[in-house]
């Protein structure tokens, strides 16, 4: 393929109905089955209606789904690694037959689309995580949201679009790919390279599209994920300021920034080719992937890794024949502190005197701890546009969630360290304990393990909350399941932190203690599903604090918990 002159310009699906078509379909909704989408599926629904995933007309149905898990192509052999299916609970399943239409719905009730169901079935999905994502290794995030998230069910049909979602926030920034399209013929800008990012960009960043441009002879068009990104990435609207700030440093005209809605799978090569097919979509020319691209968060800081380094980009460039956008390989960059500027990893081999490097990671953690960032690293603008999002450890929120047996103790640890934030005033702290949740907010609620999820759910919903708006929440539930701790961290990192203690008081120290009589009524049988007993309890791996208060007193373990909130900056020297 040689150079595409203007942009792509390849048929775009379009899946919105006229007015009169839409009107009609919304008068007979009330005949419709409700599906109220979750998060991932609303942001897949939005690419589909905005044409970012042209050819697809809609959910795969099963024939689709085998082709592209078997043979990464659709039926028809257009190249196509990832499935876009909505999945669905027995529940819901038990009122759907083929040709049924089902309402898709946001959480707010609105109805931006129609599906006709064409197919129903009950995947395999250890084999869609094999497949997809190379592991069934649930420590791998899309992994263990496929196998612990997704619902047993799912059906596919084309989609009858009503309206793309509402988005009250950077109106301005959010393009479908014919307006993008429109957009670039307008500008005159006949090469076009796409950065894809999940991350607040800095100075290599800058050097690293700058190298593409020069290399594709293009404009640069910074397309970032503004849908569900990578856990621990902050919020899009803070790293959009980033974006926005990091404009200032290019070249005038260079350079355009458009949001994409899109849920991240974080599954390595096959997401990267999705990525450039998505683009391509958007009228690019040229793709920028990295060694690392698409893959989990934190793999240079893990002994594993789930994807070779550069594996993604081997992985792409198989398939670039298929594609009209071509692929930029580009190296890790360093900082080569003697020559003033960034040098790729192979010069940096050669000559690895004067080599810095600064992670994102390292960057945020330098901010919350007041500390100075160099000034090859990255922009005032951007400093100022993450401390709003990452403010120091002092000033940010917090969530402190206790978990462990009952009567380990959590309880009480959790009331005396309420009580210290109270004393010491400052910042707004609420105390959410388990038995107080229960009776407040979970009356309704029995002890299965769906039950305990959703008490546990709503726990983290309302810390997060707390935490959002800078305070303290304090939760003290038992939380035996791990993955539903792993939901609610993700879900309050987001705005600040997330302090896991596990009271690690032994089962039979526990028993001993046995105030209320639950662990004798539960040895006779007389309480179901009781945690310890005839239910579980997954043992926290990586708590940021474990204490054992068999041999010490309720203020000594106090005492362990806030020398931890000292020593990592989260309060000052008066609690």
């Amino acid at each position: 393929m040689d150079h595409l002159t203007p942009p792509y310009q390849g048929q775009l699906i379009n899946l919105l109905l006229d007015a009169a078509d839409a009107y009609e379909l919304e008068a007979n909704s009330e005949n419709f089955v409700n599906i109220t989408l979750s998060q991932r599926q609303q942001c897949d629904l939005e690419m589909l209606l905005n044409g970012s995933l042209s050819p697809l007309t809609g959910f795969m149905t099963e024939d689709i789904y085998n082709s592209v898990i078997a043979n990464t192509c659709l039926p028809d052999g257009v190249v196509w690694p990832i499935p876009y299916c909505l999945d669905i609970d027995e529940n819901h399943a038990s009122n759907i037959v083929i040709g049924s239409r089902v309402a898709l719905r946001d959480t707010e009730g609105f109805m931006p689309a129609v599906m006709e169901v064409q197919s129903i079935w009950r995947p395999d999905l250890e084999k869609e995580a094999k497949s997809i994502y190379g592991t069934v290794d649930a420590s791998h995030p899309g992994v263990n949201y496929l196998l612990n998230s997704v619902k047993p069910v799912y059906i596919g049909g084309p989609i009858y679009g009503i309206q793309l979602p509402f988005h009250y926030d950077f109106e301005n920034l959010r393009h479908t790919p014919q307006e993008l399209r429109q957009k670039f013929i307008k500008s005159g800008w006949r090469n076009v390279v796409a950065f894809h990012t999940s991350k607040p960009m800095h100075r290599v960043h800058r050097e690293i599209t700058l190298c593409a441009a020069k290399q594709a002879n293009a404009h640069v068009l910074i397309h970032p994920i503004v849908g569900m990104s990578k856990p621990g990435d902050i919020h899009y609207h803070a790293r959009v300021h980033c974006y926005q700030a990091m404009l200032e440093y290019y070249p005038k005209n260079l350079v355009g920034l458009s949001l994409l809605p899109m849920a991240m799978r974080m599954a390595g090569p096959r997401e990267a080719l999705m990525n450039a097919i998505i683009r391509q979509n958007y009228g690019c020319s040229h793709y920028i992937i990295g060694k690392e691209h698409a893959a989990p968060p934190n793999v240079r800081d893990d002994a594993k890794r789930f994807y070779p380094t550069g594996s993604a980009q081997e992985y792409v460039k198989k398939f670039e024949s298929s594609l009209d956008i071509k692929v930029i390989d580009i190296d890790e960059l360093y900082y080569n502190e003697n020559q003033e500027k960034f040098v790729s990893y192979n010069e940096a081999e050669i000559d690895n005197a004067g080599i810095k490097n600064f992670s994102n990671s390292m960057i945020i953690n330098a901010i919350q701890k007041g500390e100075d960032i160099p000034t090859w690293v990255t922009y005032p603008g951007v400093i100022s546009a993450i401390k709003s999002a990452c403010p120091p450890r002092s000033e940010q929120g917090i969530t402190l969630f206790f978990t462990g047996l009952s009567g380990s103790g959590k309880s009480t640890l959790a009331r005396i360290i309420y009580a210290k934030f109270i004393e010491e005033g400052g910042r707004p702290v609420t105390l959410l304990d388990g038995d107080v949740v229960r009776h407040n907010l979970s009356s309704e609620l029995g002890f299965s393990r769906k039950d305990r999820d959703i008490n546990v759910k709503r726990i983290g919903y309302v810390a997060s909350e707390i935490t959002k708006n800078r305070g303290i929440a304090i939760c003290a539930p038992i939380a035996p399941y791990a993955n539903m701790r792993r939901e609610v961290r993700k879900n309050i990192e987001q705005y600040g932190a997330f302090i896991e203690i596990h009271v690690a008081t032994s089962l039979e120290e526990c028993e001993r203690r046995d105030r209320k009589g639950l662990y004798k009524k539960a040895r006779k049988g007389l309480i179901p599903e009781f945690t310890g007993i005839s239910d579980p309890y997954e043992i926290p791996e990586n708590p940021e604090i474990r204490i054992d208060t068999q041999n010490m007193t309720p203020m000594e373990a106090a005492q362990e918990v806030y020398l931890y909130l000292l020593g990592e900056g989260y309060i000052g020297q008066g609690l």
